[in-house]
């Protein structure tokens, strides 16, 4: 055996015990013992050279039948303490947490619609003064944005409904101003890598997420990679122009209609109205229609045919496994308006590619954000292996981290 491998193999084994204490929770020594598969004597060396270390700490007993109580161990999540925010035209949404997943607060804040800049600094300082800490002892902060960062400028596109955002290098701004490393991702996007995590996309390869709301996004997962394109633009159906395949009259341009323009709250409003169903937003036309009767079954009709309309084009291109449909119309619609784009599809192109509603609900934008953020932590304070983190990879630029000085 060459020199140094000994000392490598104790940390392929202590990284092994860290990612399994990260996954399962608190754990024995007995059951740590079975996941990463070495003898009692060297689980108990691992893990008393990790608590040295600071790396792990005991966390209570298991009780159980009548011997004695086993020692649980944990990673000390004190270690490192990361952002996940959800920024909207109207809120600002922040959770804290420690690095071994432990949500420690959360704040959510106005959007204003000037010095948006300063609002949000001011709402992550918030967050992160609720759970003891300043800004630049935060390790990563993800951001989930509409629109999408170009890699070459920083600068935000594809959202226009994002006033004061406009012509800023977002990631460089947002990491000065909170003085540590910062990622922005569309919003889409992550929620499309929360469901690979904890979702409906689990072990899923190749697949769409589309978000139906007021500005209409996709997410396109190819090979289990997120798909950004050259300026992270991929995904951006809003604009896209499609005729409107709904029965209901509503005033659109039959030939070639703006596909938000269909989605929006207001669109499935009228659309909704135009099939006797009265409601003031999308979503609450959706959920009267699934008791509406009839007239509600040709109104859900009619909105699947508007959905897969806009789909057609991205399966007829992509031939994914899987079509996973989020947010809050997609949700108050249920399997029921799941199955109705599924059959609308299978009438517009070859591939038979199934529809489902995507599982991760609450807020998955947040969820998603945190899950990037504590990847990137994990693999720097950790070393763990670049196949976990490698789907949290944000689009930045090398040059957008923490700068070397406070603001």
């Amino acid at each position: 055996m060459r020199a140094g491998s000994p000392r490598l193999l104790r940390e392929i084994n202590d990284r092994a015990a860290i990612e399994a204490l990260l996954r399962n929770g608190p754990l024995t020594r007995a059951e740590l013992e079975g996941i990463i598969g070495l003898s009692k004597p060297a689980t108990a060396q691992l893990l008393t050279r990790l608590e040295d270390e600071g790396t792990v700490l005991r966390n209570g007993l298991r009780g159980g039948g009548r011997g004695p109580r086993a020692q649980l161990w944990t990673v000390n999540g004190a270690l490192a303490h990361v952002a996940a925010v959800d920024l909207t035209p109207d809120a600002i949404d922040v959770a804290i947490a420690d690095i071994s997943g432990a949500t420690l607060t959360e704040h959510r804040a106005p959007m204003p619609k000037t010095d948006v800049l300063e609002a949000f600094r001011g709402a992550v300082t918030k967050a992160a003064a609720q759970a003891g800490l300043t800004t630049d002892a935060l390790h990563h902060v993800v951001v989930g944005s509409p629109g999408a960062v170009d890699t070459a400028t920083g600068r935000l596109n594809y959202a226009p409904h994002m006033p004061g955002w406009a012509d800023k290098d977002i990631p460089a701004e947002l990491a000065a101003l909170l003085d540590t490393s910062v990622t922005v991702e569309n919003d889409v996007n992550l929620v499309a890598l929360e469901e690979m995590v904890a979702g409906r996309a689990v072990g899923v390869k190749d697949f769409v997420l589309l978000w139906p709301a007021d500005a209409v996004g996709a997410a396109v997962v190819v090979n289990g990679v997120l798909l950004r394109g050259a300026t992270g633009g991929a995904g951006e159906i809003d604009a896209m122009r499609v005729p409107d395949h709904a029965h209901a009259d509503t005033g659109t341009d039959r030939t070639g209609s703006r596909y938000g323009d269909l989605l929006d709250s207001p669109g499935i409003a009228r659309l909704a109205r135009a099939h006797g169903v009265s409601a003031r937003t999308g979503r609450v036309a959706v959920e009267k229609a699934l008791s509406e009767g009839t007239a509600g079954r040709e109104f859900l009709v009619d909105l699947a045919r508007r959905i897969a309309t806009g789909v057609a084009n991205v399966v007829a291109v992509l031939d994914p496994e899987l079509v996973l449909l989020s947010g809050d119309i997609a949700h108050a619609g249920g399997t029921t308006l799941a199955d109705l784009v599924a059959a609308e599809l299978r009438r517009l192109v070859v591939p038979r590619t199934p529809v489902r509603l995507a599982l991760v609900t609450g807020k998955p934008v947040r969820s998603g954000a945190l899950h990037a953020a504590l990847s990137v932590a994990r693999e720097q304070v950790f070393g763990l292996p670049a196949a976990t983190t490698e789907p949290f990879r944000g689009p930045n630029r090398q040059d957008a981290t923490a700068p070397s000085t406070s603001t």
